[in-house]
């Protein structure tokens, strides 16, 4: 499985369901992230091989043009993978930035009621 069928995967999916601490979101937004720097890598990867096969077009005879609409597509593949996982991980962020208030607002209302 690669990488970006990873963020499909069952154990993924169980794990966005599951989260409710600070914690789980903060884990879930740096997996999020992580996954779009490589994603990134990637796609600038295909883009500096697309850059080849239409330089170097001559050497790929009849196969040039399969190879770039291939290459194009796994370029923006990985690109539309990228802002993706970019969004998950800022909504991911904002909740367990939420949360760590919330929490801390709890905090702070459970000393001021033990010291009355």
């Amino acid at each position: 499985m690669s990488r970006y069928e990873a963020v499909k995967s069952p154990a993924i999916l169980k794990a966005v369901q599951n989260a409710r601490t600070y914690g789980d979101h903060n884990a879930l937004a740096k997996r999020f992230e992580n996954l779009a720097k490589e994603m990134r890598m990637k796609a600038e990867e295909q883009k500096r091989l697309l850059e080849h096969y239409q330089e170097k077009s001559y050497l790929y005879g009849r196969q040039a043009q399969d190879r770039k609409s291939h290459t194009w597509a796994l370029m923006h593949r990985y690109e539309q993978a990228a802002k993706t996982s970019l969004s998950k991980a800022a909504a991911h962020r904002q909740m367990a930035a939420k949360l760590k208030q919330d929490d801390h607002g709890t905090f702070i209302r459970q000393t001021d009621n033990t010291r009355q």
